[in-house]
């Protein structure tokens, strides 16, 4: 099993970046995608996640019209496109992957079954 993630980078304050997961050795349909964020200093926190079974999507409040998750179930990619980049959304970026529907996703990342190598973002102002 495994999950990559990369697209990160720096990006000035109101850039765009689209980072994006490749998901191989498992059932994809049968797992939600999460996308989390670790600051430094502070805990990994879900940002966005999306129900592979049924395209539903979930985006915590500070990156709600800002982000936006997708996937494309032929090549077991997700995608989050960030838009509107602000110096608070920097940070290590992973994906992980999750056995049920979206709400596995907002259970906690101790539910989470597979995560992959973070992708750094960083923003400058």
């Amino acid at each position: 099993v495994q999950l990559q993630a990369s697209g990160g980078g720096l990006v000035q304050a109101g850039g765009s970046l689209r980072l994006s997961c490749a998901a191989s050795g498992f059932t994809y349909r049968e797992y939600a995608i999460g996308w989390f964020r670790q600051a430094p200093g502070k805990e990994r926190q879900l940002i966005s996640c999306i129900g592979t079974d049924t395209g539903n999507s979930y985006y915590t409040d500070s990156v709600e019209g800002r982000f936006a998750i997708s996937y494309d179930n032929g090549k077991n990619m997700v995608y989050l496109q960030t838009n509107s980049l602000k110096p608070e959304d920097a940070g290590t970026y992973y994906c992980a992957a999750g056995m049920g529907n979206i709400n596995i996703c907002n259970y906690g990342e101790h539910f989470m079954d597979y995560w992959g190598k973070g992708t750094q973002v960083t923003v400058s102002s």
